[in-house]
């Protein structure tokens, strides 16, 4: 595929660095953000360029990198020795063979770079003053330790340096490198080749293709972006600060959409969550991956959901866990204290407290009980339970899989149901009540003499 230039894209991930500050045996790259490991996070972005080849450099931990692109058809290529950024795109050259088009580089701890800001890179490539590259800056709070962009105002380079070898004037400059860069892969090769080593660090640097073309009287340009977009991770520390970042972003964009959040800094979302209009999601709520809530539907306080659909105008909590495969129908109801598991609840049913739903089938309009479980594991395999429309599941039930209750059948409670139940039957599986009448008062005299004759 190709760019909106008409010119074909590649997209070259560096994620070789070991990450030893993570403390981690994942590979940095692989930790998540919003239930979705970072590298992933770059390369679904990269995917709305549609680009014709991706390229993965790996290094430390390669295995897992590759295990995790795979299924995603990108390519990997291992840097054995981290010699410095240029090196390491170096390492792309045989993946991309015979390509011939706009190349981005891109880094797998840089996560959150979106696909608008990478066409823009590449659209400025193809600007009337075709600049031999295109840099990535930004204007940090701190700038620290990046490196410097020296640039006029129309964005022309003027001299990339990095910290280490950089002048206190240049130094003063705020407009740092990202270190995401876009380049034709016709300069790119050549003018790698002629990068060298000769600086503080002794490693190959990237920006150096800026200046090397310079010499040969060809300028480069840089494109701004916000600090956040640019947000790297080399720490748990900084994992957190951009899961922040992203959950920020996430929240006020589900309010935008129509959402109402009660309290917003307490809701996390994940990576694809999807709610409806007017869905209201109160306080201290966790969203897993695979989640969609339609419109009108109620997240109560503390609840968990992952993997879950839940219907037009259902209701889910207080303290209500959903795992995957549940399936809420409108205008259903799951309360406090339950949890639902590969279960389809149909529309208006209701389990509204202490009860487990697991391998389930329940239908329209149907009323669970207080403390009904559906036993669905014998230790080795699992069974299904199917639950008629408008039944009745008396409190304390245990429906003992596989089991079938008919429609607008009804369990007495405390019942242990391990047969199947007619339609509109009542089933009572518990033993008579017997009462036996001033047991009690004779047990506690008769107790109350042992214990004073000790």
């Amino acid at each position: 595929m190709s760019d909106n230039s008409g010119t074909p894209l590649a997209a070259i991930v560096l994620a070789a660095g070991k990450g030893t500050r993570m403390k981690s045996d994942l590979h940095k790259v692989l930790h998540p953000v919003a239930g979705r490991p970072m590298l992933l996070h770059l390369l679904a972005a990269v995917g709305d360029l549609a680009p014709e080849r991706v390229v993965v450099v790996t290094g430390a931990l390669s295995e897992q990198v590759e295990a995790a692109v795979a299924p995603l058809g990108a390519k990997t290529a291992l840097q054995a020795e981290q010699l410095g950024t240029a090196h390491a795109v170096g390492q792309a050259r045989d993946a991309l063979a015979g390509f011939d088009g706009d190349v981005l580089i891109l880094y797998g701890d840089v996560p959150l770079v979106g696909p608008a800001t990478m066409r823009a890179m590449v659209e400025r490539l193809h600007a009337p003053d075709a600049p031999a590259a295109v840099v990535l800056g930004f204007r940090p709070a701190d700038p620290a330790a990046y490196g410097r962009v020296i640039a006029d105002a129309d964005g022309r380079i003027a001299r990339m340096v990095e910290w280490k070898d950089a002048s206190e004037a240049e130094r003063a400059e705020t407009l740092c490198n990202s270190g995401l860069m876009a380049v034709r892969s016709a300069d790119l090769w050549p003018l790698l080749a002629r990068v060298g080593n000769d600086n503080a660090a002794g490693e190959y640097y990237l920006p150096d293709l800026v200046m090397l073309a310079a010499a040969d009287g060809r300028g480069s340009a840089v494109i701004e972006t916000d600090e956040a977009e640019v947000a790297g991770v080399n720490s748990r520390a900084e994992l957190a600060a951009v899961e922040a970042a992203w959950q920020g972003r996430r929240r006020a964009a589900a309010m935008a959409n129509g959402a109402s959040l009660v309290a917003p800094e307490t809701v996390w979302f994940a990576h694809d969550t999807v709610l409806g209009r007017d869905v209201i999601v109160e306080p201290n709520v966790v969203f897993g991956p695979g989640v969609t809530v339609a419109d009108g539907a109620t997240i109560r306080t503390f609840s968990h959901l992952e993997g879950a659909t839940v219907g037009k105008g259902a209701e889910v909590g207080p303290y209500a866990r959903l795992r995957p495969g549940a399936v809420l129908g409108p205008k259903s109801k799951v309360g406090n204290f339950v949890e639902v598991k590969k279960a389809t609840l149909g529309e208006g049913a209701k389990a509204n407290h202490l009860t487990y739903l697991g391998d389930a089938e329940v239908g329209a309009g149907a009323n669970i009980g207080a403390g009904t479980i559906t036993c669905n594991y014998d230790g080795f395999l699992k069974y299904r339970t199917s639950i008629g429309a408008g039944a009745f599941i008396g409190s304390n039930s245990a429906l003992v899989a596989p089991v079938s209750i008919g429609a607008g059948a009804i369990v007495a409670a405390g019942s242990v149901v391990t047969a199947d139940v007619a339609a509109d039957a009542l089933v009572l599986v518990r033993p008579p009540q017997v009462a036996k009448p001033g047991w009690a008062r004779r047990f506690r005299e008769i107790m109350a003499a042992r214990k004073a004759a000790r």
